[in-house]
């Protein structure tokens, strides 16, 4: 048994896909897509790339520097940057890249690996929902770029972020509010009204150690409805109460000193969740009691065996992919309910960490050094389909994740933008 209280719910019902971004079911309106779990529902795309990769639709440069991953609603694409001494958010169009808007929204912060946002826009409806890295919580219209609202963690929240590299979160936005994690002693958490951006509530969690790099996701457990995430060293992953933001449950082994960062996957009553730097790898198994909800370590692997950098992790059926090892992509299929092994590379055709999505049944990872890969999700053995080299990679990292929407894989690379055909014809 671990913890007291729970939390982590139970099914990834983010927002529905059609309360968010007003456009087609196949955008990509936030942070992993339309349910947060890294998953598109297209099918009918290439199950093999030519050797050169898929066709290039179009690609365009001059958005300036950045590790923020896009987001794509209603025939948009939205990124932030940094340009000059700005930091800025911006929409491009989905049909060919060319730029509609871009708005400064806070000076240029001063953060660690300081080339640029990390905040995936949330769009929905006509508004969009962005997170600077010095704490700028932004609400701006879709159309133009122009501010509604805005508050700062540090300030309004007296918030912090575990380490220096600055705020990285996405936001998530649920019914009439966004929920986010300034990282305050009274506001681990906190649930603002979407439309004005005052206070509905804030998550007071002793000793929490600051926000993570994570970003929180919606759950459900019998009647109790939950935001989880992974904080700071002493805050592990977490989860509180979606009326009132009160700590449900915590689970500290999840957790290292330096960078929480993976977004945490949960299905019924099962959690997987992983981070870096050494920490490890969990399944976790959920259950109502008289008291609260509870929650029991089904697994841990320690760090060496099974970890996650930065690159995430995706559920296809009943297997989680993803890239192993600290600062690596290692090609690795496990069983979500027990957390068995079935297969792992110890090495994959790209290096550095990998960012993954899923889509038709195949995985897509994005390697640091610019090497896009397509894997077949087959938990039983490890087949690697197709690989390519980004045109002109970035000297910077290649971070980003992978965006699908529409038939597009969309890649950013720093001041590049690019969209590949991988509809079948």
């Amino acid at each position: 048994m671990i913890s007291s209280t729970l939390l982590f719910a139970l099914s990834f019902s983010l927002p529905a896909a059609d309360t968010l971004g007003g456009g087609s079911p196949n955008d990509w309106p936030q942070w992993r897509g339309p349910n947060r779990d890294g998953v598109s529902k297209e099918t009918g795309l290439l199950k093999k790339w030519p050797d050169n990769g898929p066709p290039v639709a179009w690609k365009v440069g001059g958005l300036g520097g950045g590790y923020s991953t896009p987001s794509v609603a209603d025939g948009k694409i939205f990124g932030m940057s940094y340009d000059g001494e700005d930091e800025i958010v911006w929409a491009v169009s989905e049909k060919d890249g060319s730029k509609l808007w871009s708005k400064k929204i806070a000076a240029k912060g001063k953060a660690g690996h300081n080339t640029g946002s990390r905040s995936t826009p949330t769009i929905d409806q006509d508004r969009l929902y962005v997170v600077g890295i010095s704490g700028d919580l932004v609400c701006m219209k879709t159309s133009t770029g122009d501010i509604v609202w805005q508050k700062n963690f540090k300030t309004d929240f007296n918030g912090k972020m575990m380490s220096g590299w600055g705020f990285s979160e996405s936001v998530l936005v649920d019914g009439p509010n966004v929920i986010c994690t300034p990282g305050g002693d009274k506001a681990a958490l906190a649930c603002l009204n979407k439309m004005d951006g005052k206070t509905v509530w804030m998550s007071e969690i002793a000793g929490h150690g600051g926000a993570g790099y994570s970003s929180i996701i919606k759950a459900k457990l019998g009647k109790t409805t939950m935001y989880a995430t992974l904080l700071g060293k002493a805050g592990g992953a977490v989860a509180v109460n979606a009326a009132d933001g009160k700590l449900l449950w915590k689970y500290a082994k999840m957790s290292n000193g330096t960078a929480n960062i993976p977004t945490m996957l949960i299905r019924d009553e099962y959690v997987f969740t992983a981070t870096g730097y050494g920490a490890g790898a969990a399944v976790l198994k959920m259950k109502e009691t008289s008291s609260g909800i509870d929650v029991e370590e089904v697994i841990f692997h320690p760090g060496k065996t099974l970890q996650n950098h930065h690159g995430g992790m995706v559920l296809v059926g009943d297997h989680v992919y993803l890239g192993h090892a600290h600062n690596n992509g290692f090609p690795t299929c496990v069983e979500f309910k027990t957390g068995t092994i079935k297969w792992q590379e110890e090495r994959g055709p790209g290096t550095g960490s990998a960012a993954i999505a899923a889509a038709d049944g195949m995985i897509y990872l994005r390697y640091q050094n610019g090497v896009m890969a397509l894997i077949e999700a087959n938990p039983t053995k490890y087949n690697l389909v197709s690989s390519f080299k980004l045109p002109e990679p970035s000297s910077s990292p290649s971070w980003p994740h992978p965006v699908i929407a529409n038939g597009k894989l969309i890649i950013r690379d720093q001041e590049k933008l690019m969209s590949f055909d991988i509809k079948a014809k």
